[in-house]
């Protein structure tokens, strides 16, 4: 079950490092407070953070 647990845990983290890359370096056209409101949302949420972000915040 550790195992398991380890893996969630890195696609975790590779998610929230992901978005806080994309909203930071790629998605230049958003206003700041919106940037750091979903940097939050991927920290707090992980996985499904990004998923919504892929779906409702990527321009």
């Amino acid at each position: 079950m550790s195992m398991a647990y380890n893996i969630w845990g890195l696609i975790t983290l590779v998610s929230v490092v992901w978005v806080i890359y994309d909203v930071m370096v790629r998605n230049k056209g958003l206003e700041p407070i919106k940037k750091a409101l979903w940097i939050i949302i991927a920290i707090i949420f992980g996985v499904l953070g990004a998923i919504a972000y892929y779906f409702l915040g990527k321009k």
